[in-house]
């Protein structure tokens, strides 16, 4: 029998979740659509989560995450800063760097 290891890892900064796994999704799915609205029908969530998420992300983190057009004649939209394009890098770094540490824990153990 083979055993695997999985652990839930997210960011937080007073307190409060600035990035987790599901964030990330909505991020790169706003980078994707370029579109607050379009990311969150991609990923089944209502626009009001969505919405209510980035604002979050964007209080919490040390520089904008998302920059946010208003609509209008030419439609609005939604961008990843460079920083949020980091910060779903850092993240991602992080969890891949963890589940290596903890299969190697589970290895060295006689399970």
């Amino acid at each position: 029998m083979n055993y695997k290891i999985k652990s839930k890892i997210w960011i937080e900064t007073e307190g409060d979740i600035l990035l987790g796994k599901g964030r990330v999704n909505l991020l790169n799915a706003i980078e994707n659509t370029g579109s607050l609205s379009k990311a969150a029908k991609q990923l089944g969530m209502s626009y009001k989560k969505a919405w209510s998420l980035t604002q979050a992300m964007n209080e919490r983190a040390k520089k904008p995450v998302i920059i946010m057009s208003v609509g209008g004649k030419g439609g609005g939209g939604a961008k990843l800063t460079s920083y949020g394009k980091s910060l779903i890098n850092t993240f991602v770094t992080i969890n891949e760097n963890c589940n290596i540490f903890l299969e190697t824990q589970l290895t060295k153990t006689s399970l």
